[in-house]
């Protein structure tokens, strides 16, 4: 998978240009509502395709197909046969301005159709259709009608091309994580085959997302076993989340990539309505919420003796070692105020992940890999729960580049296929991204020893420079400065001796180039006689 704003290019992204610009002159500028009513439509042609194969499969075999999602008396809800009409008459299906007060509009279909649509059709109880004009609705329609939605991997694409269009942040201090950080947890992490994966701030699904697609890159294999296929379209993808625009938005993420049963929750993770989720998952990947503040009252009570703090930060965290099991491990982005806070909260979420879990490594991002939604300095934790300690010693990496630009622009500085090969390619592209892309050693730094059962005295002894940007240290010593995970705090810095010029040395210098510039002019003026 490639980085989102570059996978799609020519034709099909002019076309999605086309249609975002049509939704903002038609009014809707708000890029939340823009994907929001976009997938709304890509799912209504969906629909119509799935009906339209039930109907082949019956044509075909003679026998009735309890596919079918709509009846003889519900075709004019169908894509195939709206799209013809007229823009007034189209428009009228989806609003019911000028029909009968019990009839089903396009959109009162597609919010009633329940488990028959899919994950996705479970969160349509909410949907408000924004689109305020015939003309616009005919516009997107006609546009979206000739994408090529058959192919996972294009429509995929399409989706995060889509969304990557999102350049303000939310509330709370939700934004929008980079598909390439996610994809760089995704590959340290390695998901296994028997893995059950969580987000508990899913948002648009990015994690579950990038994991589903690491597996179909890596492990085609896998889908040879009906056990494994079950258990990918049913129980390994979960995700919580209590905005129910993202909810949306995540699912059809999902569905558009090929995955078509995952749970997703539509709760507040920290909440005490949702504290019966406990040691349920063996992955868990996440970037939860920053500076949100929640009331003692509101939070599930046994995080609260974890870590008593009303911040959402340490609470994720807190969340997360309860809904691991033992033996589970978690990737997840914190912003670097959980590494060296001074305040009891932040000492005791520390000191729990290295003296009674297993705290594997840090890597610490450079503030502009999350431009331009915020400037806020991040890392990224690795730890695996295990309720008896574990932690020998925590790999510090210092990230200084991403690959990408560290300004508001944030543009690729290696070409797109080079970038690619960071993660396909990480030891022969080393040499070629060193100073302007991380990537590769992160991930070859990694496997060594984060994905080594035992870390050996020959590994110990070449990550012991802390001059470089990868090293090892060790528990005690983190302890010793209360359990502060901030690179800093163990990050040696040479500073080199510059001698200058004695003043006298100087000003001789200055008077000599003075003197040059005078007898330059005398020689002008000679000439010019």
């Amino acid at each position: 998978m490639k980085l989102n704003e570059q996978m799609i290019t020519g034709e099909l992204k002019s076309k999605i240009d086309k249609i975002w610009n049509d939704f903002w002159t038609g009014g809707i500028s708000n890029p939340l509502t823009v994907i929001e009513q976009f997938t709304y439509l890509i799912f209504l042609k969906q629909l119509d395709a799935r009906q339209t194969l039930a109907e082949k499969t019956e044509n075909l075999l003679g026998i009735s197909n309890t596919d079918k999602l709509y009846t003889e008396a519900q075709r004019p809800l169908r894509w195939s046969s709206f799209k013809e009409k007229d823009p007034e008459v189209m428009f009228d299906l989806f609003t019911r301005q000028q029909r009968e007060l019990d009839d089903l509009t396009v959109f009162d279909f597609m919010k009633n159709i329940g488990t028959q649509g899919g994950v996705f059709a479970k969160y349509m109880k909410g949907a408000i259709f924004m689109i305020q004009s015939p003309k616009l609705l005919d516009k997107v329609v006609q546009q979206i009608d000739v994408l090529e939605l058959d192919k996972k991997d294009v429509k995929g694409d399409l989706y995060e091309y889509m969304l990557s269009k999102i350049a303000e942040a939310g509330t709370n201090g939700q934004f929008r994580t980079p598909r390439h950080i996610i994809r760089m947890m995704v590959e340290i992490t390695q998901p296994k085959q028997d893995d059950i994966i969580c987000d508990p701030s899913a948002g648009t699904a990015g994690f579950l997302v990038s994991a589903g697609e690491y597996i179909y890159d890596k492990h085609q294999d896998w889908f040879n076993q009906m056990e494994f296929r079950n258990h990918f379209n049913n129980k390994m993808f979960n995700g919580i989340e209590f905005d129910p625009t993202m909810l949306r938005i995540g699912a059809m993420n999902m569905q558009l990539h090929g995955m078509d049963n995952p749970t997703l929750v539509g709760k507040d993770a920290l909440s005490e309505s949702n504290g019966n989720i406990n040691e349920a998952y063996s992955l868990i990947l996440a970037n939860p919420p920053f500076k949100g503040s929640l009331d003692y009252d509101e939070v599930e009570s046994s995080l609260l003796k974890v870590t008593k703090t009303k911040k959402t930060e340490i609470l994720f965290l807190a969340l997360m070692l309860r809904m691991l099991k033992t033996g589970g491990r978690a990737a997840v982005i914190v912003p670097d105020g959980v590494l060296f806070g001074s305040s009891n909260a932040h000492k005791s979420i520390r000191k729990e992940l290295v003296e009674n879990q297993q705290l594997q490594g840090v890597i610490s991002m450079p503030s502009g890999v999350f431009k331009p939604y915020a400037g806020v300095s991040t890392a990224i934790l690795f730890f695996t729960k295990t309720n008896s300690g574990g932690t020998e010693n925590v790999w510090f990496y210092d990230m200084k580049a991403d690959g990408l630009s560290l300004d508001d622009k944030r543009n690729l500085l290696v070409e797109e296929e080079t970038f690619e090969q960071c993660f396909t390619e990480p030891e022969n592209i080393l040499e070629q991204v060193r100073g302007k892309c991380d990537i590769p050693q992160i991930l070859l730094d990694a496997n060594k020893i984060l994905n080594s059962p035992v870390i050996s005295s020959a590994v110990e002894k070449s990550y012991a420079d802390r001059t470089q940007q990868s090293f090892l240290v060790p528990k005690q010593e983190i302890i010793d400065n209360d359990w502060d995970l901030s690179i800093n705090r163990y990050k040696e810095i040479i500073y080199e001796e510059i001698t200058y010029e004695k003043p006298a040395t100087l000003i001789a210098q200055i008077k000599e180039l003075d003197s040059q510039r005078n007898t330059a002019l005398l020689n002008l003026e000679k000439m010019m006689e």
